[in-house]
């Protein structure tokens, strides 16, 4: 790898000859466009000469950013060792680039990547090194979807933030300008340059399966705000920020993994209420946006989904709202996005690029997706014209970003993954976002002669760090996890536990599509010990327990919540979080049990 930086390093002090450089003299350039003065990746006209001198291979390649297999650039996929072919048919990560000219890899724990701080960072070292030594060397955006909640991809020790909801329920931009500076220092520290973050949907409909918590709330405005502050604090932190889902998911019960919603929102509706935060985003200088597979009838009576329709990409984002960023796919290989049925591998990278996209994001398989795009070109389905602009704009943001001029880990930073300023920083923001929802029976903060507690409900993880939590603050604490749908056995032993106790626990998560989860609580609600029904995901559960007297909301479920709700519950911090979004009556949308903004405090 020391060669491979050598020659780099001579590239960006200007060090690179023509050969290399591949902006020759014979090359047609405006008259005032010399490449033999744009040898610095950091020069003006580096992008231009690129594109005048790139093999059309290597342009096409650029387009493509998808996963790759292990820890390291020589892993192979276990899928290929049983003698199955994987999606894109190698077996390597270096195998993948090099056949591909790719221009960025995707990081995922399911692929393998993504073990500890140090093996990530020398993945990405590894990736850049072979991105490097090819005819032209152009590194690689490396990519990952570190939104923090419900969406981590890099768990401990990388410092773990409380989700967007829980964000805003801070009511605080400040803490997530904060969250997402140390998030970018961190994913940058480990090689990532690319975040897919922050999502920016406003959260409409309280039965959204797929964005809920992911979501700063329902208030345009707000979510605005936030959007901003997470822009530039990625930004100002060194990793590019993508917002995401344009034209917004905010308001579906569909999930687009597994299917293609449709939202039927007039233009007016739209405008009001899920463009704000993208046209936010757009004005505090955002560097790409990821589209969304959703149908939006108001905007293209076509029935395909956003993310090939030029009306949204191009007209809409491009014309009506300026964006002159990167545009990215959101994943080819979700339900969503194979509108064409058997086709759509071939079909549906080729019409996102004429509907106005950059950058094509795990086209289900790569090796057809890359050679259906080239044979568009060669048949003029696509203009080299159209190829350049989005080439264009995938180097300008990797110049912009310092992808270029710094493409390796410095392996001395790793000390910023998890440090203790971070993880301070991490609990005092989570700790904020706790909400009271309701204390009608004066049970919290909890009393001196509270000694007993049975902690019970959803999720092994948030079980026992709160269980663990409480211990710590001197309770006597049994743990009995139920699971998303208790059986009745598991209902019987959590009330014979709750017999014994004097205060009953009981985490939630997502109980209007759980009827064992609702019995579970009137179960323990029957026992007529003093009950504590704790929402660790979205706070809608609360419209499903009307009669539970004591109510709070963390909006996740990552240890970092659950330590400050234990510090909550004991009175050491108070409960200074406010609902970021309306909490309607069960089964109703016009009606509210609590308004944005409702939060409760000690306050006598």
């Amino acid at each position: 790898m020391r060669g491979i930086r050598s020659v780099w390093l001579a590239v960006v002090m200007g060090g690179w000859g023509l050969a290399s450089m591949g902006c020759g003299e014979e090359a047609e350039l405006p008259p005032a466009l010399d490449c033999r003065l744009a040898q610095a990746v950091s020069s003006p006209d580096w992008v231009t000469c690129q594109l005048k001198e790139m093999t059309l291979e290597e342009k096409v390649g650029q387009l493509f950013m998808t996963y790759a297999y292990g820890q390291s650039v020589s892993d192979t996929d276990p899928a290929m060792v049983e003698g199955n072919r994987t999606d894109h048919g190698l077996d390597t990560a270096e195998q993948l680039v090099e056949r591909y000219h790719l221009g960025g890899i995707i990081y995922f724990s399911w692929a393998g990547n993504l073990k500890e701080p140090a093996q990530i960072a020398g993945l990405s070292n590894g990736l850049q090194e072979i991105a490097l030594r090819q005819e032209r060397p152009i590194p690689l955006l490396i990519a990952t979807d570190q939104e923090h909640g419900v969406v981590v991809r890099i768990t401990e020790p990388a410092t773990q933030f409380p989700g967007n909801m829980a964000l805003g329920a801070t009511r605080s931009t400040d803490d997530a300008h904060q969250a997402a500076v140390i998030t970018a220092r961190e994913l940058r520290a480990m090689g990532i340059n690319q975040n897919f973050g922050p999502v920016v949907d406003v959260n409409s409909n309280p039965l959204n399966p797929v964005i809920g918590v992911r979501s700063f709330g329902v208030d345009p405005a707000q979510v605005s705000a936030f959007a901003q502050a997470q822009v530039r604090g990625l930004q100002e932190g060194g990793t590019a920020a993508a917002v995401k889902h344009f034209p917004g998911h905010g308001d579906t019960e569909v999930d687009s993994h597994y299917g293609l919603p449709i939202i039927n929102r007039n233009r007016e509706q739209l405008a009001a209420a899920d463009l704000p935060p993208f046209a936010a985003a757009i004005s505090a200088g955002v560097d790409a946006i990821m589209s969304a597979h959703i149908v939006l009838p108001a905007l293209d009576n076509s029935g395909l989904p956003a993310t090939l329709s030029p009306a949204i990409m191009t007209d809409l984002l491009r014309g009506e709202l300026g964006f002159q960023g990167v545009l990215f796919t959101d994943s080819l290989a979700m339900q969503g996005a194979k509108p064409y049925g058997d086709d759509s591998p071939a079909r549906v990278p080729v019409e996102a690029l004429k509907a106005g996209v950059d950058v094509l994001l795990m086209p289900s398989k790569l090796g057809v997706a890359y050679q259906a795009v080239l044979d568009a070109v060669g048949t003029g389905e696509l203009s080299q014209e159209r190829i350049d602009t989005s080439v264009g704009r995938i180097l300008t943001l990797k110049q912009k970003r310092g992808v270029l001029s710094q493409p390796f880990v410095n392996l001395t930073e790793l000390g910023r993954v998890g440090s203790t300023e971070h993880l301070a920083a991490a609990s005092a923001i989570a700790g904020r976002s706790i909400t009271l929802v309701k204390n009608d029976a004066h049970v919290l903060p909890l009393k001196p002669e509270v000694r007993k507690v049975l902690v019970t409900g959803w999720g092994d993880s948030p079980t026992s760090t709160l269980t663990e939590a409480l211990t710590q603050h001197g309770l006597s604490v049994q743990r009995l996890e139920t699971g998303a749908a208790p059986a009745p056995a598991k209902r019987e032993e959590a009330t014979a536990l709750a017999a014994q106790a004097d205060l009953i626990l009981v985490l939630t998560h997502r109980v209007w599509t759980s009827q064992a989860q609702q019995d579970l609580v009137r179960a323990l609600q029957g026992t007529q010990k003093p009950l504590v029904a704790i929402s660790v995901r979205e706070p809608y559960d609360a419209a499903y327990l009307p009669e539970v007297a004591t109510q709070v909301a963390t909006y996740g479920y990552r240890p970092v919540s659950m330590q400050a709700l234990a510090k909550v519950l004991v009175g050491t911090a108070p409960p200074a979080g406010r609902l970021p979004v309306a909490i309607p009556h069960a089964g109703q949308t016009s009606t509210l049990l609590y308004p944005t903004g409702h939060g409760l405090d000690y306050s006598p």
